[in-house]
């Protein structure tokens, strides 16, 4: 039986280095990532699993074959000492240097996260109860001037038939919208996340996004997403009643669909605007 599970500890040892992709397939384990960052945190967080199954299996391993091996019904005795300078410099030592081994590359992975700079558009995220706001407020480079000013609010499509259980519940259930956050591929996004009225939380966890939105203030993040395709998430901030209610829905598409996808929406805008010029001049002459 140690032999078996020293073999499978060294078959999980080999893959550490093997990036997070080959593992997210697993049913129980994180999303694939689809960022840079996201793929650095898949990653770090397979090294310190298998690193604190390494040392719990060791440790562990250790403390029962000496309690077995050493106990004092087949004559061993216990001995007797108060100090070892040699154990308690290991114990101190070898500590230390995993713990610079872990936060070296998590250093590396938070300075990363954090840094928002540069960013090719900028989109402001509001939280409310219980939907999203988003409005693209500046593109730069290629994509200055190609959404800016496109705002909208995102709500969930689910049909109420399905929550009630009176209809079988849909593939993406409660994680459905009707208006998607889009995006354009390989492109760096950077978000502003407040709040309107409670504190609510943007995560979008194939991205490595998780950042509160607090009425207030403005927190930002940022992610380039590699391939097109649509991705999910939540409100992950206990936000009252309809928590469950506020998915987050991101299509990535390729930059030219984004740029014919900005066009319909700006006139889709104009056109409603025009409506409610209209609608209110002629309440207005009929109140006169």
């Amino acid at each position: 039986m140690t032999k078996m599970l020293l073999q499978r500890i060294g078959a999980v040892t080999a893959l550490m280095p093997l990036s997070g992709l080959a593992w997210a397939q697993a049913r129980y384990n994180l999303q694939e990532p689809q960022t840079e960052i996201a793929r650095q945190m898949y990653d770090l967080h397979t090294v310190i699993l298998v690193a604190c199954l390494v040392i719990c299996v060791g440790v562990f391993g250790m403390m029962f074959y000496s309690v077995i091996r050493h106990r004092k019904s087949v004559g061993h005795q216990a001995v007797q000492f108060h100090e070892n300078a040699t154990v308690e410099i290991i114990w101190t030592v070898v500590p230390f240097f995993i713990l610079i081994g872990m936060a070296w590359p998590a250093t590396q992975s938070l300075l990363a996260l954090k840094d928002t700079s540069s960013p090719d558009m900028t989109i402001k995220i509001t939280g409310y109860q219980w939907k999203w706001g988003y409005e693209y407020l500046k593109g730069e480079g290629e994509l200055s001037g190609v959404a800016d000013g496109v705002q909208f609010y995102s709500t969930l499509s689910t049909p109420h038939a399905q929550i009630y259980g009176s209809e079988p519940k849909g593939e993406h259930y409660l994680l459905e919208v009707d208006n998607p956050l889009v995006v354009p591929v390989g492109k760096k996004v950077r978000v502003l996340i407040t709040a309107n009225d409670v504190l609510h939380a943007w995560w979008v966890p194939a991205f490595g996004v998780k950042q509160d939105a607090v009425p207030g203030f403005i927190r930002d993040a940022w992610f380039r997403v590699d391939k097109a395709g649509t991705y999910r998430g939540q409100c992950a901030e206990l936000c009252g009643r309809e928590h469950g209610f506020m998915p987050i829905v991101v299509v990535v598409v390729e930059q030219n669909e984004f740029a014919d996808w900005a066009s319909k929406q700006k006139t889709a805008s104009a056109a409603e605007g025009a409506t409610t010029t209209v609608a209110v001049g002629a309440a207005g002459q009929t109140a006169k």
